[in-house]
């Protein structure tokens, strides 16, 4: 059982910079980790993923060069730093992980998750 927590949300203007976190309760060592977000009436999509810190992580096309998704294992945390905030971009953002590799599945393959943390950005 892997418990998520994300934290670092919060409102900025376009262009802005926020950095997200996720603590786990334990070793994700052997998990992919990724970030999704769900804006208000649209479907839960990926943002970006990555294995166990290894290997080059996977970005949604949408946010390849502004995103970097990163992790710390000895602190068992996941971050994704996100440049260049565009207002269509406020969503609320959950951590997810599954075990084994294999990252980009539907999000149903990713059997822990977070309770989210909002992003608000403005224009």
């Amino acid at each position: 059982q892997v418990q998520l927590v994300e934290s670092g949300g919060g409102s900025v203007q376009a262009g802005g910079s926020l950095r997200l976190s996720c603590a786990a309760s334990t070793s994700t060592r052997g998990y992919c980790m990724a970030w999704f977000r769900q804006a208000p009436g649209k479907e839960r999509e990926g943002v970006a993923y990555i294995y166990n810190g290894i290997g080059s992580p996977y970005y949604a096309d949408s946010v390849k060069g502004r995103f970097t998704i990163s992790q710390d294992n000895a602190k068992n945390t996941l971050y994704l730093q996100m440049n260049s905030l565009k207002p269509e971009e406020t969503a609320m953002y959950y951590c997810a992980a599954k075990r084994g590799a294999g990252c980009l599945v539907p999000l149903t393959s990713y059997t822990y998750w977070g309770q989210g943390t909002q992003v608000t950005v403005s224009s």
